[in-house]
């Protein structure tokens, strides 16, 4: 386990006493499909965490199968437009490189949003701090920890 999945395991268990399952795959989980072909569960089951700037910067963890629609996003959150997030936001801001940014545990506070569909898994897969790692997880639990709102801002 490199460092950077070790100090996000040591601190998901410090703050939220999990213990997490982190599982390395030298190929690289760096996309959905990767995760899911890597892990062998549907694409559906990625917790991918996404990170957009909608006035200011939010997470949204959404299933592998879909597509975040940034209208959607923009109007949830009260504001004209969201993007995506420059790569030097997302590390500045949650701390992690993109592929690599779980659904909490991150450097600043941040809203974080849960896309519905992943509710209907009784385990999906997450972002474990590097595009190498991942580890699963109950949809109730990471929304728990995330303190994430369930909402619908697919396309």
């Amino acid at each position: 386990m490199s460092n950077r999945q070790a100090e996000f395991a040591q601190r998901a268990r410090d703050e939220y006493g999990l213990d997490i399952d982190v599982q390395e795959f030298p190929e690289g989980t760096k996309t959905a499909k990767d995760a899911a072909a890597a892990i062998g569960c549907d694409v559906a089951q990625i917790a991918s965490s996404l990170v957009f700037v909608a006035d200011t910067v939010v997470v949204v963890v959404t299933s592998g199968a879909n597509r975040v629609d940034t209208r959607k996003l923009a109007t949830l959150r009260g504001v004209h437009e969201a993007r995506m997030a420059e790569p030097d936001e997302v590390r500045e801001t949650v701390g992690y490189a993109i592929g690599g940014v779980p659904p909490f545990c991150h450097d600043t506070e941040v809203q974080v949003y849960l896309d519905e569909d992943l509710t209907a898994f009784e385990t999906v897969w997450a972002a474990a701090g590097t595009p190498r790692a991942v580890f699963p997880i109950d949809p109730d639990d990471l929304r728990e920890c995330a303190d994430a709102e369930v909402v619908d801002v697919t396309e």
